[in-house]
């Protein structure tokens, strides 16, 4: 059995050592676009490789394929798994180790132009045929660690369907003139995007000031809603609404602000000092301002600061990660139209996938 995997990120990477371990004398390659393997592992969790968490689907699974590599991990508060070492270069060495211990063969700095429906794959380095080919390219998102969206492509001329492609994940812009004021501070709010009034997605973390607007996981999250806004032809306006202080009832802070005519004690003396300019020194309007504070979003920092790409193939045309529409095809891992939140859930994903997609192919 020959399986060619296109993609030596984590997904690939993880199908590949899979595929092997189920079956030692399967032949495996993986060809890469870039001149090194896992790139993009490399940046995950801020260079710690957030690597899973511990309420993402498959999450077990996931940690024992680690452990049967010797990766030793640990778990923060938030259930959010890291490496032991808190080094993603740690988890990229015990891959690349595993596939040179096992006779995975990595061929780098090779792109593949077609692939055929007799699973022929045509690349700048040759022809090569395989049994199976998996398309682990991953998505759009950050092109200079390798995702370029060339997968999209791939799957589209053999007949898939690819849902319209979006930066999700990533920062918004604003041109309000506070978050560049307040660059570098961080608040735990309630955060609403609201499309011409309407709220379309909400949620409740840490927000990070920039200067070019915000950012942070609460951010990223609601990220995704942005993006789509802006890809309408008339994009309604967009503001980010900020409960600066969710702990508080507006009836208690009303009552704080009576009693201590001033939000310093609450939210420092930068914010609050904006805040209370703009209520121009009315305590009930200091209220609504730290309870409903808009930003005006003009849109994101685009694909090359997106985590990941909102959209991809459609899962439906595959069953267990097997094409549905050609024969010994398989897709796992950014490239299929599956997205989730900040936390470990997304490269929880590509393991997962990677991992199911050997095991389907074994049990052909």
């Amino acid at each position: 059995m020959t399986t060619i995997i296109v993609g030596a990120g984590a997904s690939g990477l993880a199908c590949a050592i899979r595929l092997k371990q189920n079956n030692p004398v399967f032949s495996v390659t993986i060809l890469e676009r870039m001149q090194t393997a896992g790139k993009k592992i490399l940046a995950t969790g801020n260079g710690r490789c957030n690597l899973s968490n511990t309420k993402a689907e498959g999450c077990t699974e996931v940690i024992d394929f680690f452990t049967s590599l010797g990766l030793v991990t640990r778990e923060d508060e938030e259930g959010r798994i890291y490496p032991y070492s808190n080094q993603a270069s740690s988890v990229l060495d015990i891959l690349i180790a595993e596939c040179n211990r096992l006779g995975v063969e990595i061929i780098t700095d090779c792109t593949v132009t077609e692939i055929d429906k007799d699973l022929s794959v045509t690349t700048d380095k040759g022809i090569f045929v395989a049994d199976n080919v998996v398309i682990a390219t991953g998505g759009k998102a950050q092109k200079n660690l390798g995702s370029d969206g060339s997968g999209y492509k791939l799957l589209h001329s053999l007949g898939h369907s690819i849902t319209p492609l979006l930066p999700a994940l990533v920062q918004l812009t604003s041109s309000s003139k506070y978050p560049r004021a307040l660059k570098g501070h961080r608040v735990k709010c309630n955060m609403k995007i609201q499309l011409d009034g309407i709220t379309a997605k909400e949620d409740f973390g840490e927000v990070l000031f920039t200067d070019y607007g915000l950012s942070g996981i609460v951010t990223m999250n609601l990220s995704e809603a942005v993006s789509k806004n802006f890809r309408k032809e008339k994009p309604q306006k967009c503001h980010a609404v900020l409960d600066l202080i969710p702990d508080m009832s507006d009836t208690e802070l009303n009552e704080y602000l009576n009693k201590f005519h001033s939000l310093k004690g609450i939210l420092g003396t930068e914010l609050s000092d904006i805040i209370e300019k703009q209520a121009e020194g009315d305590i009930s309007k200091m209220a609504v301002f730290a309870k409903n504070w808009k930003l005006i979003i003009t849109g994101t920092k685009g694909f090359d600061f997106a985590q990941i790409t909102s959209g991809g193939a459609i899962p439906d045309e595959f069953a267990d990660y097997q094409s549905r529409l050609v024969k010994g095809l398989f897709a796992c891992g950014e490239v299929l139209d599956r997205q989730f939140d900040c936390g470990g859930y997304n490269l929880n994903f590509a393991w997962y996938s990677g991992i199911k997609t050997a095991d389907k192919i074994t049990s052909i």
